[in-house]
């Protein structure tokens, strides 16, 4: 990766982007006002012809004041341009409005990280996640996933899945390689991937370990699939080594979970793990390592997500660089016998084995 090797801006360009940092926040909220309140939906019907202000307010309750201030906000954040007094959308704009991508990691920075990257920089010194009281009453965000307020709870899980999902399909065959009679989904959330994993294989029994909320909310979801039969539970708070760890299993899978772990945490996991596999068994990790990212956009992303970890999650973990969460699976006892770095949107594929 040579995203982040070299200066690339001259020193005008750099100070262009000091000062769009320095006023992030309102070009963020000004962004989404444009999005949200519908000007930038007529300015789009409005093609290449382009729309006046009072063709705009005919369309939009707002007053001129506010129109224009956005509108003028919009041209700023080259997300309009305007000629003849008419507005028509740029690119950027139109992934803005369009963008489902765009979309969901907007939604999520703002209705689950916006208030609470207030604190940010007392979750950095304080080493806890100082912005979760923004959100409910809890240590981590993990014990309240199953009763966020809304929109937090809706954002949340649309930027959990919209990433993971997309794998699920190119994963299946490379997890049923060995036909594994029995699995284990650490961290199964909602149930999504072990219902994948009973429709594409009639004789898997898969077990969902989680914590009892999640837990819930994943038997609601198999119980309407019909797939009861199929899927297990095992309640636990996975960090309490003093409880029972699941055990028996010729595969198990963790999508997009060991990154809500610090590293000794991770290795912790990894360990009983190892236990837990019956012989000649795997593990199957999928993460997204922004050192592994094909676009430099999607790399900022990741890394700026790490953020939402440190502020809100619970103040230890990240998305990782392989070369720190590599040395966790070696400190685990695991060996890394197979990896994948072009799996659905952005993700790694890895497959472990007992060293």
């Amino acid at each position: 990766m040579d995203f982040f090797n070299k200066e690339t801006k001259t020193a005008l360009q750099a100070k262009e982007q000091a000062l769009w940092l320095a006023f992030a926040p309102i070009a963020f909220q000004a962004s989404k006002a444009l999005r949200d309140l519908g000007i930038l939906d007529v300015v789009d019907k409005s093609g290449q012809q382009g729309v006046t202000i009072e063709e705009i307010l005919e369309k939009v309750k707002l007053s001129r004041y506010s129109a224009r201030v956005l509108l003028e906000a919009g041209l700023g954040l080259e997300m309009l341009i305007v000629n003849d007094k008419k507005y028509t959308l740029t690119k950027t704009g139109y992934f803005v409005l369009h963008d489902t991508l765009t979309r969901i990691n907007m939604d999520f920075s703002h209705d689950v990280c916006y208030k609470a990257m207030y604190h940010l920089q007392d979750s950095l010194t304080e080493g806890k996640p100082a912005g979760l009281k923004e959100l409910g009453p809890w240590n981590t965000i993990y014990e309240g996933l199953s009763i966020l307020p809304e929109p937090a709870g809706t954002s949340w899980f649309n930027f959990d899945h919209y990433y993971s999902d997309l794998a699920f399909p190119s994963v299946l065959p490379i997890v049923f390689e060995q036909q594994p009679k029995n699995l284990l989904d650490i961290g199964g959330n909602t149930g999504k991937w072990s219902m994948a994993c009973a429709k594409y294989n009639p004789d898997v029994h898969v077990t969902i370990m989680d914590l009892p909320g999640q837990v819930g909310l994943a038997k609601k979801n198999i119980t309407e699939a019909g797939l009861s039969d199929r899927i297990s539970f095992f309640e636990t708070n996975i960090l309490d080594e003093s409880l029972p760890f699941a055990k028996g299993f010729d595969v198990i899978w963790m999508s997009q979970f060991l990154d809500c772990f610090s590293e000794a945490e991770i290795i912790s996991i990894l360990r009983r793990c190892r236990e837990a596999l019956n012989d000649g068994g795997s593990i199957f990790i999928l993460e997204p390592f922004w050192n592994k990212q094909q676009f430099k956009s999607a790399a900022f992303c990741l890394q700026q997500t790490s953020l939402y970890f440190t502020a809100i999650a619970n103040g230890n973990s990240q998305m990782y660089h392989t070369d720190d969460f590599y040395n966790c699976i070696r400190a685990a006892g695991l060996d890394v016998v197979m990896e994948n770095h072009k799996v659905g949107l952005s993700y790694t594929l890895l497959r472990c084995t007992k060293a």
